[in-house]
């Protein structure tokens, strides 16, 4: 376990209880844990924004019906096999598909390729979840 450094931090009153009403919510056993999460989400996100090496899964929602739609999306996933890790189909209804993409690489080439798939036509909703592939330690 990494050695634990204690620091202080000051805080408006009403910031602070808006705060602790989010780890309430978010089930968090303390103020520490709930600042640890929050300083690992920035740190990823400014990985991503770094085009560093991350890893994360691409999902998006459309008909499958559309032949033409189903193609345009196996074409793009074959230009990005180097960062594509895996995918899943999930047949949610008559209509509709959910495909979630896992992903490692860059995250230039990721946001791309997670742009490319969100943008052909016929796709509903299209997101991006994104990690990190560096470790960050958890208490």
């Amino acid at each position: 376990m990494a050695d634990l450094i204690r620091f202080g931090v000051s805080l408006e009153r009403d910031l602070l209880r808006r705060f602790d009403e989010h780890i309430k919510e978010r089930l968090y056993d303390n103020r520490s844990e709930a600042i640890r999460d929050l300083i690992r989400r920035e740190l990823v996100a400014r990985a991503w924004s770094d085009d560093q090496e991350v890893a994360g899964a691409i999902t998006f929602l459309y008909d499958h019906h559309d032949r033409e739609l189903l193609s345009k999306i196996t074409d793009i996933q074959h230009d990005y096999q180097d960062v594509i890790i895996s995918t899943q189909h999930i047949h949610l209804d008559h209509d509709h598909c959910l495909e979630i993409v896992a992903v490692r690489g860059n995250s230039g080439k990721i946001k791309i390729l997670a742009d490319k798939i969100s943008a052909v036509k016929g796709v509903h909703y299209g997101s991006i979840n994104m990690a990190s592939t560096k470790t960050v330690s958890r208490r």
